[in-house]
């Protein structure tokens, strides 16, 4: 029945059924470690991959499974895997197909943590990066050799608001015979399901919108199940060869079409126990229940919000894709429906002072790095987060020194707009 339900249904019923927890209406959160055996015979079973059921919950959880089929259902992929976090998630998916002396083919326009892992990070272990234009999809195709194992993207980038042409990445992606993983944290399924436009693996912060209430932590992945990962068998050793699967199979064997979210589960998130905690499964499940109702009212408010601040004498510049005057306008009402989220930049006219002043003015939205609440909160990144960097480094990294970063939330759209006009009209 799950196949005909439409998206705002699956959000609250998509991969729990009662009667597989002792009928309870809500999912119980599975607080355990552990858990037990019948006999020797069932944990062989277990341990040989022959039944399905859990034996540690850093190897999965019944509340940290029902949150994984729920994402992946709204995602319309097969498959997929929760982590603690939204980071774990990004370097899961990539550590499950890359090794040393790999590289990955990225869209420069990205989250700057994200950004560190790619740039910094997995080349500690011999995994490189090559950045590209996000709307260039030349530099990718010049950029992609034998060794790369992946093209990577944000469908909306943070902070900068960057909507990338999935389509063409995936053409290209599929053409070099390489999946295109697809950041989907600020659009949200809600707003649009990578799936659809061509890409294979899609991941998420559920911290951010997929929550809404900015008290827990956690990420996921989800498997299209469509890349043909035997076709590509040398490429793509971790899926396709015996040695690194599953009693005595490859992971293309045993798993098929959910071969890729095998693998992540199986390979590093199993090694290296970036677990989602089951109290945190159970919390991130109960926003998913709200998110459309969420999603409505922040893209109302950030609309409005945008418009206003484009009209205000105090800010020089707006970045938001839901304004017809965004260069990714376009892309946006083809992949979002013209509908772009609730993340916005700008800037205040004075520069760095000037943008920190209005942070600090602020009296009803909270002063956050976070995103995704239904708190609208605000960061001003050259005061907080980007405070070492020079004005030259600043520039370089797509985060002037006057921009303003908001997360609208679903507060009344009349007090949004009365906090954030006395906080520029005060200078």
């Amino acid at each position: 029945m799950e196949d005909f339900w439409r998206l705002e249904t699956s959000m609250v019923h998509a991969g729990y059924g009662p009667e597989a927890h002792q009928r309870a209406v809500a999912l119980p959160i599975y607080q355990t470690a552990a858990f037990a055996f019948d006999d020797s015979a069932h944990a062989a079973d277990l341990f040989d991959h022959k039944i399905d059921g859990y034996v540690y919950t850093r190897l999965g959880n019944p509340t940290g499974q029902v949150l994984a089929d729920r994402v992946a259902a709204l995602e319309q992929g097969v498959g997929g895997a929760v982590t603690g976090s939204g980071q774990a998630a990004v370097a899961c998916a990539l550590m499950a197909i890359a090794e040393a002396g790999d590289n990955v083919v990225a869209a420069s326009s990205l989250y700057g943590t994200t950004y560190h892992l790619l740039a910094q990070t997995l080349p500690q272990y011999g995994i490189s990066v090559r950045l590209c234009d996000y709307n260039r999809p030349d530099q990718f195709r010049q950029a992609i050799d034998s060794r790369t194992k992946a093209v990577y993207c944000e469908t909306l980038a943070n902070p900068s608001g960057h909507v990338a042409d999935l389509a063409a990445l995936a053409e290209l992606a599929h053409a070099a015979g390489l999946p295109l993983v697809v950041d989907n944290t600020l659009a949200t399924p809600y707003l649009c399901r990578p799936f659809e436009h061509g890409a294979d693996v899609v991941v998420h912060s559920l911290t951010k919108y997929m929550a809404g209430h900015g008290i827990a932590l956690g990420g996921a992945i989800v498997d299209s199940g469509r890349f043909p990962w035997a076709a590509h068998g040398d490429r793509f050793a971790r899926l396709t060869r015996a040695e690194h699967g599953v009693r005595g199979q490859s992971f293309v064997d045993a798993h098929g079409a959910q071969a890729f979210a095998a693998r992540c589960v199986n390979g590093p998130l199993r090694t290296m126990g970036a677990v989602l905690a089951p109290l945190n499964a159970f919390l991130i499940l109960q926003g998913i229940e709200t998110l459309a109702l969420r999603m409505d009212r922040i893209c109302f408010n950030a609309g409005l919000i945008a418009q206003f601040l484009s009209e205000h004498p105090a800010v020089a510049w707006v970045s938001y894709p839901g304004l017809p005057a965004h260069p990714d306008h376009g892309a946006c009402q083809r992949y979002m429906g013209g509908r772009a989220s609730g993340v916005l930049s700008f800037g205040v006219r004075g520069g760095r002072q000037a943008g920190a002043d209005f942070q600090d003015r602020l009296r009803l939205v909270r002063r956050s790095t976070n995103l995704g609440d239904c708190k609208t909160l605000v960061c001003h990144p050259a005061s907080t987060t980007h405070r070492q960097l020079s004005a030259e480094d600043l520039r370089k990294s797509g985060t002037p020194e006057d921009l303003v970063r908001l997360s609208v939330g679903i507060e009344h759209i009349e007090d949004l707009l009365g906090d954030i006009d006395q906080a520029l009209a005060a200078r």
